[in-house]
């Protein structure tokens, strides 16, 4: 064990407050700085100026293999903000809809059954991924290091219409890259532990209230363990024992963790820590890669299920949101959005607009539904770029000999692509790293039990 008894936290995003609990919960008064004046990082919403409404950023979705986070979430108190869905709908241009469920057959076959009555695949394409996801499930992610996942899919000699309108809108939403650029492991670790791992692992989670409202109780939560959470300071400086603030406050700890966005931490951390340490130099390389989310009001429904993938539309992804007020919300979303960065905001509309019309007909006939809002959300630097060479040369939670800054972020080396539940994870290894445990000791934060159990409880499917 570390003798560190105080430790300072920078940054408020999920890796921070991650991390800040775990410290706090094992006794280390926490000090965790945040230059907004909330909490949650990129996984937040803000309040629309045209409107008043709070709306996220982009549409985060987890899932039931998710352990980390749903920890989080339980740590928090806020499972309940879920709502859960077992299904998945894949809606073709003229409406037609294959819906995606787990059966009765055990994993990994528990999808197979409503897979094999899809209809936007042809038999050949559907055998072919069954093929496919077969290899798949006994892959070796190690293996396949250096590679890319369209690597492995010319490997499995998959023909290009189960490539379009399968493999690559599920690579592309989960990775937020194309599969030409997605390093093969994290996209095999997608289809192992989202796809074949389980029914319950495969769950979809879609928050109930906007984003930063679900770690509003992080500063409670810290402070009830002896912890505090500084909004609106900004950290110029760092180093293992301090860091100085945009105000020219020099605060000092037994243990500094960095758990700014990869950016800035390459900014703010002292040349001599930086100096002789290589996991700088890959953050000095990073690249990063979009996200666009597009929110829209309508004076109709235009949506009869709760979210849908859009099949071989440029908009992959539509979310019905609860209506208020007489307007009925979608969010749509767009990953790996490069091409999309530069259009104007009546461009984008419009696009979004003719693939919900493509997909979704019935609501466009006889008198068609009214555009209130809409407004498009860039995100330039969404997530890391999950390319091979970044995942051979990820950061490491603290250097090669145990010591120097200790990091934390989605981008750390945890085997997870650029999620929620990366950034989740990253906070235990750096929480153990400050404590001076090896990875992987410390257990989740929801308070003892097997996670499942809990998060079967909260949503009424178990004991």
């Amino acid at each position: 064990m570390s003798t560190a008894r105080t430790a300072i936290v920078a940054g408020g995003g999920i890796a921070g407050i991650a991390t800040a609990l775990h410290l706090a919960d094992r006794g280390v008064a926490v000090t965790l700085l945040e230059a907004r004046r909330r909490l949650g990082g990129r996984a937040t919403s803000f309040v629309d100026a045209k409107t008043g409404d709070e709306i996220d950023n982009c549409q985060h979705v987890v899932l039931g293999c998710c352990t980390a986070y749903l920890a989080l979430c339980e740590r928090l108190g806020v499972l309940d903000r879920f709502e859960w869905h077992a299904e998945q709908f894949w809606v073709e241009a003229g409406g037609r809809e294959s819906v995606i469920r787990p059966g009765r057959l055990p994993a990994p076959g528990h999808f197979a059954g409503s897979f094999l009555a899809a209809r936007f695949l042809t038999a050949g394409e559907k055998a072919a991924i069954g093929a496919g996801m077969i290899a798949i499930g006994a892959a070796d992610r190690a293996a396949w290091r250096g590679r890319t996942f369209a690597d492995v899919l010319a490997r499995l000699r998959q023909p290009q219409g189960a490539v379009q309108r399968f493999w690559r809108p599920v690579v592309v939403s989960a990775c937020n890259a194309e599969p030409e650029r997605a390093d093969a492991g994290l996209a095999l670790k997608v289809f192992q532990d989202g796809f074949l791992a389980g029914a319950d692992e495969a769950r979809m989670g879609l928050s109930l209230v906007p984003l930063a409202r679900l770690y509003d109780a992080a500063a409670e939560a810290i402070a009830a363990a002896g912890g505090s959470v500084r909004h609106g300071v900004s950290v110029e400086r760092l180093w293992r024992g301090g860091v100085v603030t945009a105000a020219g406050d020099t605060l000092v700890a037994d243990a500094v963790v960095c758990a700014l966005p990869p950016e800035r931490a390459a900014r703010v951390v002292d040349p001599a820590e930086r100096r002789g340490d290589p996991r700088f130099i890959a953050l000095d390389a990073i690249e990063h890669t979009p996200i666009l989310g597009v929110h829209l009001a309508f004076d109709r429904p235009v949506m009869a299920r709760p979210h849908a993938v859009l099949v071989d539309r440029p908009t992959q992804w539509a979310f019905a949101k609860p209506p208020s007020d007489g307007r009925f919300p979608i969010h749509a979303v767009v990953s790996a959005a490069d091409e999309w960065m530069d259009l104007p905001e009546a461009t984008i509309v419009r696009r979004v607009m003719e693939d919900l019309e493509a997909c979704f007909p019935q609501a466009w006939r006889g008198r068609p539904p009214t555009l209130l809002h809409a407004r498009a959300v860039k995100e330039r630097r969404a997530t890391f770029a999950p390319t091979p060479d970044f995942e051979a040369s990820r950061p490491t939670t603290a250097g090669a000999d145990g010591r120097g800054i200790i990091l934390a972020g989605d981008y750390v080396a945890v085997g997870w692509p650029a999620t929620m539940e990366g950034a989740a994870r990253s906070g235990a290894r750096a929480a153990e790293a400050t404590l001076g445990l090896d990875p992987g000791r410390l257990g989740d934060l929801s308070g003892g039990g097997p996670l499942f159990n809990h998060l079967l409880r909260a949503v009424g499917w178990g004991p």
